[in-house]
C-alpha cells in the first residue's frame, strides 16, 4: 500500500511538471510574434483612460485561475440556460476590464487567426497591469488553452469572500497549492483598485450583536469610510482599497494593515496570526522583496489547472465557446 501511494504521488508530481513544461516563455514568438506587444498596448491604452482597469485585470486573472484553473472561463457570457462565472455575486458588478481583453483579441485574430488563447491574453494583461502600476514585470509562460464551461455556482467555493478570516484564507490558498506566505504576498494586490461599500459595510454598521463597528478598525479611518459609504446608501458606491496610493503597486497596503486600516476583514485578519502578522510587517518595510515575491507568486498562480496541448480550444470570441 505504501509503495502504491508513493507511485501515485510520483505520477501526480510528474503530471504537474508535464503541464508546467507545456507552458513556455515566448510561446508565440514564431506563431504570433507581436502577441505580447499588442496586449501590452491595449492595456496601456485602457490605463490612460481609466487607471482602475489595471487592478481589474489583475483581479480578473486571479478570479479566472481560482475557478477551474487559468482557462479563460471568467470571460464567457451567460446564456438563457446558464449563468456564467462573470455574473456571480463575486464578479458582478465588481469585475471589470473585459473590453480590454476583447480589444486585444480582435487585433490578435486579425493578425494571427486562431492562435492566441483568451486565457493567455488574461495572463499577459495581468502582468502588464502589475508593471504599469509600478510592480516588477515578469516573464509569463504561455500556451494555455481555453475552457468550454463557466458556472457561476463554482465561484462560491473557490473565491475567498472579504469576510474570510486568516485560517479560512490559508485553507483556500492551500487548496490551490499556495503556502500561507504566498497567500499574504498575493493579498498585496489590494494595494490597487477599488471596492464597493457593500463588501465591508458590515464592519461599519453591523459588525456583531454587541458592537456595530469593528473594534479592530482604526476609528479615524472608520469615520472616513462612513462619510464615503453612508448607511443604506447606493450599493454602487465605491472607495479606494488603499487610499494613500490607489493606483500604485507598493507596500502601502501592508502599512495600512499595521495601522489597523485594512479595508476588508480578510485584510485586517492577517494581523491575528503571528506568522502572517510578521509577514505583513516585513512586507511593509521591504517593497523590493515584496514586489519580487509578488511577481513569482503571479507566475505560479498562472499555472493553476491550465489546459494545454489539444485540451480545450482557442476561442474565436473570448465571450463565447466555439460552435
Amino acid at each position: 500500500m505504501k509503495k502504491l501511494l508513493v507511485c501515485i504521488a510520483l505520477v501526480l508530481v510528474s503530471l504537474s511538471r508535464c503541464v508546467e513544461s507545456q507552458l513556455q516563455v515566448g510561446f508565440y514568438k514564431d506563431s504570433c510574434g507581436l502577441a505580447e506587444f499588442i496586449i501590452k498596448d491595449e492595456v496601456r491604452k485602457a490605463f490612460v483612460k481609466d487607471r482602475g482597469l489595471a487592478a481589474g485585470l489583475v483581479r480578473m486573472h486571479f478570479h479566472d485561475c481560482f475557478v477551474r484553473g487559468c482557462e479563460g472561463s471568467v470571460l464567457i457570457d451567460s446564456t438563457p440556460s446558464n449563468t456564467a462565472e462573470k455574473d456571480s455575486p463575486a464578479n458582478n458588478p465588481s469585475l471589470r476590464g473585459f473590453e480590454v481583453i476583447d480589444n486585444a483579441k480582435a487585433r490578435l485574430e486579425a493578425m494571427c487567426k486562431g492562435v492566441v488563447s483568451c486565457a493567455d491574453i488574461v495572463a499577459f494583461a495581468a502582468r502588464d497591469s502589475v508593471e504599469i502600476t509600478g510592480g516588477f514585470g515578469y516573464d509569463v509562460p504561455a500556451g494555455r488553452r481555453d475552457g468550454r464551461v463557466s458556472l457561476a455556482s463554482e465561484t462560491q467555493t473557490n473565491l475567498p469572500p472579504p469576510s474570510f478570516n486568516v485560517d479560512q484564507l490559508t485553507q483556500m490558498f492551500t487548496n490551490k497549492g499556495f503556502t500561507q506566505e504566498e497567500m499574504v504576498t498575493l493579498s498585496g494586490a489590494h494595494t490597487i483598485g477599488r471596492s464597493h461599500c457593500t463588501s465591508f459595510s458590515n464592519r461599519l454598521y453591523s459588525f456583531n450583536t454587541t458592537v456595530n463597528q469593528d473594534p479592530s478598525l482604526d476609528p479615524t479611518y472608520a469615520t472616513m469610510l462612513k462619510q464615503q459609504c453612508p448607511q443604506g446608501s447606493n450599493p454602487n458606491l465605491v472607495v479606494s482599497m488603499d487610499p494613500p496610493s490607489p493606483n500604485m503597486m507598493d507596500t502601502s497596503y501592508y502599512q495600512g494593515i499595521v495601522a489597523n486600516r485594512g479595508l476588508f476583514t480578510s485584510d485586517q485578519t492577517l494581523l491575528t496570526n503571528s506568522a502572517t502578522a510578521n509577514q505583513v510587517t516585513q512586507n511593509a518595510r521591504n517593497p523590493f522583496i515584496w514586489k519580487n515575491n509578488f511577481a513569482a507568486a503571479m507566475v505560479k498562480m498562472g499555472k493553476i489547472g491550465v489546459l494545454t496541448g489539444s485540451a480545450g480550444e482557442i476561442r474565436v470570441n473570448c465571450r463565447v465557446i466555439n460552435g
